[in-house]
């Protein structure tokens, strides 16, 4: 029998449902989470995966037992709750989504009450309430109210059309058809009515938001191919893909071919600085393709930990006007500080109509890398193996810097090499870039031959 999964980290807590995940464990982590508030509104939404509907209930319920507030926004994107707690002022928030992850899979993800997610020191002080289990129960004339609201897709979508960066009524002109698949998760709704307000003809593929997940929900270029078909099949301008909880966004361009979900965040980031040089940052597992149209536009590059939250952090501390990760996760402060889909497809279009070019023409000006992502389940020893992996790697590559900020990234001259364990999955996750396919795939051998 499997044993139990339950993954801790700033991007949440993570879990097999029935095997990691247990009703116990939800409750628990939002008393942790209400108690380490001690007072206030907390803002609570969730994607459409099945067990959604029990664990929200759950959230509310052990929210309100140590005294807090709860506003409710029902099925929403994972970016809406965290313009919500602003708009409301909440203390903080938990968005009940596993994000990526398949469907027996869920997650809590919490919020600070600036909307963002919570640091790693703040996830040290809440995981030590959950270990104490010294909870702020209250007695029945001391519990906290409960009431839904939802009107914030509306209210989100209406922030990122008013954004001074968003050219809507060029865009508009150009009357886009896009083909948009959002897996039936929590962009089912916002997205399509997003598009359709950017005077887009949109064709819905997996809209229906009830968190069937018809194909795996990652959006990479492999799950993509029932997008890929539609878009040829319609003769679309462009498709579009969400994960379930729809902060990440991937592109197929208008010949139906995937471009990679590396490259919205370069598009994005080539859109902004391409009209203003200024300071970005982007996490370690990030294409060379987005550092080079950066240090192009005459801007700052920093780079931090992959996850959202690290992220963020480095772009406060370096002021950054623009940042993200390579999954396709485009992070704009100025509309909230954190990944955000809607945003990224607004971005999209919006350097669509700058440049007056077909997605097809505008990723040719880019330049080329060969990029390979692998995942597996972490092999024993696999942190003595990685000392082995670096002196192989520099064999091959010759003259290399080493970063250890996250795992170990070698750069090299013409590319990169990364691995490092994964905050969602209890696997590694190694990454090969190089501007030489044929050296990019003898590393993966010779990495792999190590890594079996």
């Amino acid at each position: 029998m499997a044993k139990d999964i339950l993954i801790k980290s700033t991007s949440g807590i993570r879990g097999i449902v029935g095997k990691g995940i247990y009703p116990f464990v939800v409750m628990d982590y939002s008393m942790a989470f209400g108690t380490f508030l001690r007072k206030g509104t907390v803002v609570v939404g969730r994607d459409t995966r099945p067990s959604g509907i029990f664990y929200i209930g759950m959230v509310v319920g052990s929210l309100q037992s140590v005294g807090i507030n709860v506003i409710d926004l029902g099925v929403v994107p994972t970016p809406t709750i965290g313009i919500a707690i602003k708009r409301f002022k909440a203390v903080g928030g938990i968005c009940v989504t596993a994000s990526h992850n398949p469907s027996q899979w869920n997650a809590l993800k919490f919020f600070n009450n600036k909307g963002e997610f919570i640091s790693p020191a703040q996830y040290k002080m809440l995981n030590s309430i959950y270990e104490s289990r010294k909870f702020n129960d209250q007695l029945f004339d001391k519990l906290g109210s409960y009431k839904t609201d939802e009107n914030f897709i509306d209210i989100h979508i209406k922030q990122i059309l008013s954004l001074k960066t968003i050219p809507l009524r060029k865009i508009k002109s150009n009357k886009y058809k896009v083909v948009l698949d959002a897996i039936n998760g929590a962009g089912s709704f916002a997205l399509p009515k997003l598009l359709r307000e950017m005077g887009c003809k949109v064709i819905e593929i997996n809209c229906k938001g009830d968190g069937n997940f018809v194909h795996e929900p990652e959006p990479v270029a492999k799950n993509l191919t029932q997008l890929s078909r539609a878009v040829k099949k319609h003769r679309a301008d462009i498709g579009l893909a969400c994960d379930p909880d729809a902060d990440r966004l991937a592109i197929v361009n208008e010949k139906g071919i995937p471009i990679g979900e590396e490259l919205t965040l370069a598009i994005a980031v080539d859109y902004i600085l391409g009209k203003k040089k200024s300071v970005a940052v982007i996490n370690l597992s990030t294409s060379n393709v987005t550092a080079d149209l950066i240090r192009k536009s005459g801007s700052r590059l920093y780079y931090s930990k992959v996850g959202e939250s690290n992220v963020v952090l480095e772009m406060k501390k370096r002021k950054a006007v623009i940042g993200g990760e390579g999954n396709g996760g485009v992070i704009y402060p100025t509309s909230h500080a954190g990944r955000d889909s809607l945003v990224a497809a607004a971005f999209v279009l919006s350097s669509l109509t700058f440049n007056k070019m077909k997605i097809s023409e505008l990723v040719e000006t880019y330049n080329v890398y060969y990029n390979i992502k692998i995942k597996s389940n972490l092999p024993v020893g696999f942190a003595g193996r990685i000392k082995g992996l670096e002196k192989k790697i520099i064999a091959i590559t010759g003259k290399s810097k080493i970063d250890r900020k996250d795992g170990i990234r070698i750069n090299f001259k013409g590319g990169w090499v990364q691995i490092r364990t994964s905050n969602t999955e209890p696997i590694y996750r190694l990454i090969i870039e190089t501007t030489d396919s044929s050296l990019t795939l003898k590393l993966k051998s010779e990495i792999m031959k190590l890594l079996k």
